[in-house]
């Protein structure tokens, strides 16, 4: 049998597995609070598979590994960046974020959580939230599309608009019938594989190249500076890539993953689950690159034309054709999982934060869903036609989405959780200069010089601190609410924290 049935064989019963939990989840969806949160009843080891697989995407198995293998160990600061961001994050955000929108009239998104939790008449601060939520997603989506039109143009020597397309529609298939429920179910079933495949890969890679001494010895004989984190890199270079980290605070297809779980204490377990994964899964992708850099110089016979294909290439090497697949289906797990994600974030954006809001009629749940599922098939046309010209790279267009949610959102978010006196106006003028600000600054040559996220991040909470300040006034109900919300979280720390000693004195 050719190697490449053998490989798509694997592909097949890979796509069938994700339909058939799309299906699964599909039974199990009754109306919109189940098609855009699953009810509220995640567990924390589940939130925290489905925060890390639809965060990464094929970020993680093709732009990282590609950006290493092209500059060397100078780009893991993008990573260190990213994982002390997803660390603060659960820390920080996932306890009081989970309290918070339950208090302030169930907000089931973060449009609606904004305009619940500043009492905004006007309606504005979530129109403005959800078209920004659609223009950067729409970036995020056609990021996802170029990644599987690369993996199948690699892999199988496809036609990138087929590879492009029939990742698209399986995915639109899945996320249409099984909403947030079926892309978390799913994501739980790729994050794994995603992690199974970084760390094989990067083992076998390893002992093909003659260990340590072979690796390194090769990696010099190519560039001596290559392992050098700070070679080549200056200062405000370094901490461009690391302020990264500072975008995971405004992501609304992560953060959604928070306010979906059963209580604010499972957070605590699902930041060491979620960040546990996310520390393996990117050393496995970091050493995949540098494995890559070595295999390839030892074996000059062997060419890789395209850096972000250097994880695809090399398990085609490594190991049985079929083997080989299953391992590639990672890679479109890695992708699948996020463009899922984010087109459940999107629909949401469109029904409950845009719909509903020029809309007098009230819809019903059925109504709800087939409008959500609508919403999930239009953002995914649009990304398909903007993916198909094949303009940009992958990890150029993940940064320019990334940067434009922690920009516009990142600062709000916070002061909506920790500051009392946020005030509308003061929220949505930071939020709509942190994106105006990513949107010139990243296509400006000031992006050379400096990540967009950063100016945009810090312009937004100078302008939403500012402008809170000067038209801050008592409201009761806001500030009753902001209390409620702050006992729940404590109350969920004291548990946690009584429930922490028991276990010590059962231990003992």
């Amino acid at each position: 049998m050719p190697d490449q049935t053998f490989q798509i064989i694997a592909m097949v019963i890979y796509m069938g597995a994700m339909l058939g939990i799309g299906w699964y989840a599909f039974k199990r969806t009754s109306d919109l609070d189940d098609y855009m949160l699953a009810g509220r009843g995640l567990k924390p080891g589940v939130a925290a598979l489905s925060a890390g697989a639809s965060d990464m995407s094929g970020w993680l198995l093709l732009g990282l590994p590609g950006a290493i293998y092209v500059s060397g160990l100078i780009e893991i600061w993008i990573a260190i960046g990213l994982t002390i961001g997803a660390w603060l994050n659960w820390k920080f955000v996932a306890p009081r974020l989970r309290s918070y929108t339950e208090v302030s009239n169930n907000s089931i998104t973060v449009p609606s959580f904004l305009e619940n939790r500043l009492k905004d008449s006007t309606r504005m601060l979530r129109i403005v939230s959800g078209i920004i939520i659609l223009a950067f997603f729409t970036f995020y989506v056609s990021s996802g599309m170029v990644a599987g039109g690369v993996f199948f143009e690699s892999s199988f020597n496809s036609n990138y608009t087929v590879g492009m397309i029939i990742v698209a529609t399986i995915t639109i298939a899945y996320t249409l019938f099984g909403g947030f429920m079926g892309a978390t179910f799913t994501d739980v079933a790729q994050g794994l594989l995603m992690l199974v495949a970084l760390i094989i890969v990067p083992i076998i890679g390893l002992v093909q190249v003659g260990g340590f001494g072979g690796l390194t010895e090769s990696i010099r004989e190519v560039d001596p500076s290559f392992l050098n984190i700070v070679a080549g890199g200056s200062t405000v270079a370094i901490i461009s890539a690391a302020s990264w980290g500072l975008g995971y605070f405004g992501q609304p297809h992560i953060i959604v993953r928070f306010m979906a779980m059963r209580t604010p204490q499972d957070a605590v377990a699902g930041r060491r689950i979620g960040v546990s994964w996310m520390l393996l899964t990117v050393v496995g992708a970091i050493s995949t690159a540098l494995v890559g850099i070595a295999y390839f110089q030892q074996n000059p016979d062997l060419s890789l034309t395209d850096p972000e294909a250097v994880f695809l290439d090399l398990s085609q090497a490594f190991f049985h054709p079929f083997v080989a697949g299953i391992i590639l289906a990672a890679v479109l797990a890695a992708v699948m999982s996020t463009i899922s994600s984010q087109l459940v974030v999107c629909s949401s954006a469109l029904v409950e934060d845009l719909y509903n809001m020029v809309s007098k009629r009230t819809l019903t749940n059925k109504q709800g869903v087939v409008l959500g599922r609508l919403g999930v098939l239009v953002v995914a046309i649009v990304a398909i036609v903007l993916a198909s010209g094949r303009n940009e790279s992958i990890l150029s267009l993940v940064a320019f989405a990334w940067a434009g949610f922690g920009a516009a959102f990142g600062p709000t978010v916070l002061l909506a959780l920790y500051w009392k006196k946020l005030t509308m106006p003061g929220a949505l003028a930071g939020m709509v200069s942190g994106a105006v600000v990513v949107f010139t600054w990243g296509n400006s040559a000031l992006a050379d010089t400096m990540y967009e996220i950063v100016p945009g991040f810090f312009l937004n909470l100078i302008v939403a601190i500012v402008v809170s300040k000067l038209t801050w006034k008592s409201n009761p109900e806001i500030e009753a609410e902001f209390d409620l919300a702050v006992k729940g979280t404590r109350s969920f720390k004291r548990i946690a924290a009584e429930k922490a000693a028991d276990d010590r004195i059962t231990t003992a």
